[in-house]
């Protein structure tokens, strides 16, 4: 009976021990991931046969009053904005609203900043861009 006790008793130390830790593990969890203010789904992708391009077609969405930062496409962009306005501006051109219906071409490596007004919006876009390059980057 001794030893039952003696078992239960360093447990409950062990345990009682143990407690703090186990709090300030579960306390020092990372915070959520938020959600990325822009949203690109890749519908399909193929390469354009005889060049170093590929074609992408994606749905693009950009949460309310996001500016993406001044980048450039490694290819030519055009778009179609299908929900919301599209805010636009291309370096040496004055900023532009497009809204639902209107659409754009953006030439090979065009440094601009996109975003969404107010009210977030939502694109159907294609890219034709080298193979291997990231979609998008910082304008230098």
């Amino acid at each position: 009976m001794n030893k039952v006790t003696a078992l239960c008793a360093a447990l409950i130390v062990a345990g009682v021990a143990a407690a703090p830790s186990l709090q300030t593990a579960v306390l020092a969890q990372p915070a959520p991931v938020q959600p990325s203010p822009v949203k690109r789904t890749i519908l399909q992708r193929t390469d354009v046969p005889g060049t170093n391009l590929e074609m992408i077609y994606a749905t693009v969405e950009i949460a309310p009053g996001f500016k993406a930062g001044r980048h450039n496409h490694p290819g030519v962009v055009m778009a179609q904005v299908t929900e919301g306005e599209f805010w636009l501006a291309v370096d040496g051109q004055p900023e532009k609203i497009l809204k639902a219906g209107e659409s754009l071409t953006l030439p090979d490596r065009t440094i601009h900043n996109e975003g969404a007004t107010d009210k977030g919006v939502k694109l159907s876009a294609v890219y034709v861009l080298e193979k291997g390059k990231p979609l998008a980057s910082p304008a230098p």
